[in-house]
């Protein structure tokens, strides 16, 4: 049945039956502070008494609370109780653009301008272990599953799906992923607004030309990050000034005194490459600096499904899609070699970025794009997904375990998440120790590696990905590990 929750005025109407009580409370707050009926500073009634009013265990409002002041939604202070947070008011955007003409150009490559091709980058030897961040375990690649939705999408594709379609990706694939980003990311989303791209770097080029033609000149960054999206960006023309990084993630609260930043790209979820989270109160302070200033946080969720210690963070665009483009990717969940990846776009920029995408390069495969919306829809990624993230916390379990055993003056970093952690060395260690790996073909990378040319080096480290080796090379590639430990 379900119920009314009329406390301070706001009836959520939730559907409270079966499973899924947990969610349910935290989509009808969510919507409730983004609609206005529940305004800032808004005291919430105790875990109790509201546990009580609906009819749930307190611990179940108790984790809902928890999940929400985590993301930003809410504040939770000693003596105070819970209570909506502080947010600046939205700045009205412009009117959205009208929706592109989706029918394509009759002649969209001529003569003499062929596909462009990603240049070969030929490795001079083959490590024995590949140990680099940001690698899956592609040996896992669900290949019965992904054929299955591959014959089951294509025996129901129309014919429309093999001509030229819309270039902001097939409307099946929108539908699935909207579905889905909403159920397990906490995205507000609309399949209007998504776009389908090749990676997180062919979305990045994509949104860095648009804001380069709206008049933005700089893009803030993070102070450790990857450098090829520090170029990409510097090719569309754009300054990237580095924000600072504490135990708390990115100092958001730096972005009002940066000069002529319009955007900011962040990994909020899981820093990369150091594995923190972001603070709810920086959260809020990216938030509100888009709002006083127009400008647009540029979120890379990259590897947002893996979360092992706690139910995953909700994704920070669900605090305000209008000055948040959301990033995610099947290249951590699934496999690089698919070149699927999204954009959730504010709505004001949907339809620069789709016109974008149609004049560069159109890319992603429509059958593969209709394979992976099926795959979505059957619950197969899901099934996944859940697998995959018991076998990467595994790995990670026995990582930390064997770092304890071999090296125990060194210290693992980071959340409990992703496919990577930071090992902390000795000062002035970083280079010997990867010298020792790559002696021993281990592929290999320090943290000094990541850093922004003018940001501050960090103690020295490493970054160990255990998502690479199949379970076959696993043992000893952490055997390895352990014997270049200083």
């Amino acid at each position: 049945m379900a119920n009314e929750w009329a406390t301070f005025g706001a009836d959520l109407h939730l559907d409270l039956t079966g499973r899924g009580r947990r969610k349910a409370l935290m989509d009808a707050l969510r919507e409730a502070v983004r609609s206005g009926r529940l305004t800032a500073g808004t005291r919430l009634p105790s875990s109790r008494s509201l546990a009580a009013d609906l009819g749930m265990a307190r611990n179940t409002v108790a984790d809902a609370y928890a999940e929400l002041t985590a993301e930003g939604w809410l504040t939770a202070r000693q003596g105070s109780g819970t209570r909506v947070a502080p947010r600046s008011e939205p700045r009205p955007g412009p009117r959205p653009d009208p929706r592109p003409d989706p029918r394509p150009d009759p002649h969209p490559r001529a003569a003499g301008h062929p596909r462009p091709r990603p240049p070969l980058r030929p490795a001079p030897g083959t490590p024995l272990y590949d140990l680099q961040a940001g690698r899956p375990d592609v040996a896992s690649f669900p290949r019965a599953d992904w054929l299955k939705a591959a014959r089951k999408a294509l025996t129901a594709a129309p014919n429309d799906a093999f001509g030229y379609g819309d270039p902001r990706g097939r409307i099946e694939l929108r539908t699935a992923l909207a579905e889905y980003l909403a159920r397990a990311r906490g995205v507000h989303a609309d399949p209007d607004r998504i776009v389908v791209c090749s990676g997180f770097v062919h979305g990045l080029q994509l949104v860095g030309r648009v804001l380069r033609d709206r008049g933005v000149r700089a893009v803030g960054v993070e102070s450790f990050g990857l450098r090829a999206h520090r170029d990409l960006l510097a090719r569309q023309d754009l300054r990237t000034p580095a924000l600072g990084l504490d135990e708390k993630g990115t100092r958001t609260e730096e972005l009002g005194s940066m000069d002529g930043v319009g955007a900011v790209l962040m990994t909020p979820a899981h820093q990369f490459p150091l594995g923190g989270a972001l603070a709810p109160a920086r959260r809020a302070a990216a938030v509100d600096w888009a709002r006083a200033e127009g400008g647009l946080i540029l979120e890379d969720d990259y590897d947002g499904e893996f979360r092992y210690d706690r139910q995953a963070v909700g994704a920070l665009q669900g605090l305000d899609p209008e000055r948040v483009v959301y990033f995610g990717t099947a290249s951590k969940s699934l496999a690089p070699g698919l070149r699927l990846a999204w954009m959730m776009l504010p709505g004001d920029l949907a339809g620069e970025v789709a016109a974008a995408k149609g004049e560069v390069d159109w890319v992603s495969a429509a059958t593969d794009q209709l394979t992976f919306a099926e795959f979505l829809a059957s619950g197969a990624y899901d099934r996944h997904v859940r697998a995959m993230r018991l076998r990467y916390r595994r790995r990670r379990d026995q990582l930390v375990a064997a770092v304890a055993a071999h090296a125990p003056a060194l210290r693992v970093s980071g959340i409990a998440a992703g496919l990577h952690v930071v090992l902390e060395l000795p000062p002035g260690t970083e280079e010997s120790t990867l010298r020792a790996a790559a002696d021993q073909g281990l592929a290999l990378l320090g943290v000094d590696r990541f850093r922004h040319p003018d940001a501050a080096p960090l103690p020295d480290g490493i970054v160990v990905g255990y998502g690479t080796p199949p379970d076959s090379a696993w043992s000893g590639a952490l055997e390895t590990l352990c014997r270049v430990l200083p």
